[in-house]
């Protein structure tokens, strides 16, 4: 890759819209720059995202996990290490994800339909899956997917 090309990455934002429903859509980071992460570190393609507090968190769900209906407990990136999971949205969208994909959930203030409110999320196959959690201190956005360029 050329210096002179920025880079993009895609990830899947689930997120709550007007009507209080989740739901959830590819969205692409953009705003790459070339340049070190320090004075004295070799420029890189980077998307700096917006300062907040952050709290780190690795998940491991075992094989079989199911996290019922539930929302995100805040704006919060996740990255998938090891294995495969799923995500399905109040709007009947299932995603599977794997190793190397990246989720920005953001599903709070959803309106309960259908005994369904947030997302349903499970391990897919016979691993456990991996995951990177960075829970953002920043108040959620409604109908707003893709905010994260």
């Amino acid at each position: 890759m050329s210096d002179k090309t920025a880079p993009t990455m895609e990830y899947w934002h689930v997120y709550t819209d007007a009507e209080g429903m989740s739901r959830q859509k590819k969205c692409t980071l953009s705003a790459f720059k070339f340049q070190g992460v320090g004075p004295d570190v070799e420029p890189q393609w980077n998307d700096k995202q917006e300062s907040s507090k952050a709290a780190v968190t690795f998940t491991v769900l075992p094989v079989g996990w199911v996290g019922e209906w539930h929302e995100n407990p805040k704006p919060q990136w996740i990255a998938i290490l090891s294995g495969r999971w799923f995500v399905e949205t109040m709007d009947g969208t299932r995603v599977e994800m794997g190793p190397g994909e990246l989720m920005m959930g953001e599903d709070q203030n959803t309106k309960e339909r259908d005994g369904k409110k947030g997302h349903l999320s499970g391990t897919i196959g016979e691993a456990p899956c991996t995951m990177i959690v960075t829970g953002l201190d920043v108040a959620p956005t409604v109908d707003r997917p893709g905010r994260f360029r």
